[in-house]
């Protein structure tokens, strides 16, 4: 039962074709998970698709790793995607992860006037169901959460500041998208 719930959302400065496009390749999307950071605990996640590279119904999505100097592994499938204006996936099996147990998550895109975009990321997650980890869900699976869905919706409009609207450098745009 997926009984917590984390949101974002942010205008980003491009067309929702093109933001799609660039949010639907989940090396990109969860690029935050590959870096090495303090809330990654100094590890990184790495990321393996199937033949439908995470963008059609049905493919899989594995991220494995280490967090804090834990081996975690998840496996997710997409089981929804109307491009360009959404897309869902969820966990499969039973995730190893440390702070959140099985999820449902995805986004939405909504266009703006202008030009623009609306990106929404979501999460619906539920604790691990066991043991220590079911323990540090409840103090940090809500931050984890947020942290997550922020990082998704922030590097999407970072990137599209970066290269503009039309894919060259535009400094208006990358003011726009920063409020």
């Amino acid at each position: 039962m997926l009984t917590r719930h984390e949101e974002s959302a942010g205008l980003v400065c491009a067309p929702v074709e093109r933001v799609f496009a660039h949010v639907d390749d989940h090396a990109r999307l969860s690029s935050h998970m590959s870096q090495s950071s303090w809330t990654m605990g100094g590890g990184r996640m790495g990321i393996a698709l199937d033949a439908g590279r995470g963008q059609r119904v049905g493919s899989v999505i594995r991220l494995g790793g280490t967090v804090f100097g834990v081996r975690l592994f998840v496996e997710e499938v997409v089981t929804e995607r109307e491009q360009p204006y959404r897309k869902a996936w969820e966990t499969v099996g039973e995730p190893r992860l440390l702070v959140i147990g099985a999820y449902r998550m995805g986004f939405e895109l909504t266009p703006e006037t202008g030009g623009g975009s609306q990106l929404r990321v979501f999460i619906d997650y539920a604790f691990p169901e066991q043991g220590l980890a079911r323990w540090l869900g409840r103090l940090f699976g809500r931050y984890y959460a947020r942290w997550c869905t922020r990082r998704m919706v922030a590097d999407a409009v970072r990137h599209f500041a970066s290269v503009g609207p039309a894919g060259a450098p535009d400094l208006p745009a990358a003011r726009m998208a920063r409020g």
